[in-house]
């Protein structure tokens, strides 16, 4: 049921720190049993045990989460969706996301605060425009709206981008997406939260796992901070901590963990109503809807758990945007952070069940998490529910390694890792 305020309601609620409202969710203490236990109260856990209940009927589920929801690299991230990518095994994942995303405030109801005020993607070369009508007409094929742009668009979607004769990275055209743009990161999670938890789902926060329960050769459970709790089932979708959960299980996954940090500005008036990102620098940029610039850029080459950047990276992300708007360049940084990425050698995730029987994973999205996450939950919990891989995610198996069967889109659609 929507509850609607009045104005002097919500005064009251604010001066008296909020404690007549009700909880959008329950915190209670885990039961010793469950059919489903999901290890991380992030986008992709929360979206997990929200499909199990609603498209499987499957409610005697926990989620799991050692800090708080919605904490890792679902709050540390630039917000962008969208699905240009290159081989129709990554449009068909990432285009369903950007579909469920399309609905997702309706269905949840719960206003996510998408924007789909379009992406484009900035060629400087004429090898980066030919790359560039190459991943256009394959998005093309593969179903999705895709558009190649030449230099006139380019002015008239980014008008105080840097025109000059001179300039370093010259704008010749580039990849426009429409649909692609931005959503609120705590939206997401507390959306999925809310409509999760109204279902039957227990959402426990401050657990940490310890171990796995594992008896007869198959995963049984987990030992946690707050006493053991037996599943059928058990899955984890921890981003860059999945190489540590794995070893607790057992296995190693082909992952190396690395920080992504990102920036905001001061807030200003509206200047930049589009997702930009810079071929040449890596750079991209979005401006929130508080009117603060929203910068990020590649990855730290050093291996780290630490939710931090460092300040040669971030004078290379601040270089990047200064190069493309040289207004900008007065603009106040008010603060940054690091978000941890868990990196696959052929940048695509893995989704499937692991070397343990009885333990699944959702992992290995690098810098392509939270633009994921409904289709993340929804083939993660598919899997769950039905011990079958959805047509989408069978490619994504960890056997893929295997077969050889790598689909490398940062080699097809210019992946920064």
């Amino acid at each position: 049921m929507t509850r609607h305020y009045s104005a002097l309601t919500l005064l009251k609620e604010g001066l008296n720190d909020q404690k007549g409202w009700e909880k959008a969710w329950t915190s209670p203490e885990p039961k010793p049993r469950y059919d489903v236990v999901i290890i991380g109260g992030g986008g992709h856990g929360l979206a997990t045990a929200y499909y199990l209940a609603k498209t499987h009927g499957i409610t005697n589920v926990a989620i799991i989460e050692k800090g708080w929801l919605g904490g890792g690299n679902t709050g540390r991230n630039t917000t962008i969706v969208r699905s240009n990518y290159f081989f129709p095994e990554s449009v068909r994942l990432y285009e369903l996301a950007l579909k469920l995303y399309e609905g997702l405030s309706v269905e949840l109801n719960y206003n996510i605060m998408l924007s789909q005020r379009g992406m484009v993607t900035v060629a400087h070369t004429p090898a980066q425009m030919e790359m560039s009508a190459r991943i256009v007409n394959a998005m093309q094929i593969n179903g999705t709206d895709a558009e190649l742009f030449g230099p006139d668009d380019i002015r008239r979607v980014l008008p105080l981008y840097n025109f000059s004769p001179d300039a370093r990275y010259p704008a010749l055209g580039g990849v426009w997406q429409a649909r692609s743009g931005t959503a609120r990161h705590d939206a997401v999670a507390w959306g999925y939260a809310r409509a999760a938890s109204a279902l039957g789902v227990d959402i426990i926060q401050q657990c940490e796992v310890d171990e796995f329960i594992i008896e007869g050769g198959r995963c049984r459970g987990v030992k946690t901070t707050k006493g053991d709790i037996r599943a059928d089932r058990v899955a984890m979708a921890v981003a860059g901590h999945s190489s540590v959960l794995a070893a607790k299980a057992g296995f190693r996954l082909p992952i190396v963990s690395y920080a992504l940090q990102a920036c905001v500005s001061e807030p200003v008036k509206p200047a930049l109503d589009t997702v930009v990102l810079s071929l040449g620098t890596g750079t991209y940029a979005s401006q929130s809807d508080k009117g603060e610039m929203v910068v990020g850029g590649g990855l730290d080459r050093i291996p780290s758990y630490g939710q931090r950047g460092n300040l040669p990276v971030l004078e290379t992300v601040v270089s990047g945007l200064l190069e493309m708007f040289p207004s900008f360049r007065q603009l106040k940084l008010m603060r940054q952070w690091a978000g941890i990425v868990d990196v696959v050698p052929d940048s695509s995730p893995i989704i499937g069940e692991t070397p343990l029987p009885g333990l699944f994973m959702n992992c290995g999205w690098g810098t392509g998490g939270f633009k994921a996450i409904p289709a993340g939950g929804t083939l993660l919990a598919h899997l769950l529910a039905t011990g079958q891989h959805h047509d989408i995610s069978r490619p994504f198996d960890l056997d893929r390694f295997a077969r050889g069967r790598l689909i490398d889109e940062a080699a097809g659609s210019g992946i920064a890792h």
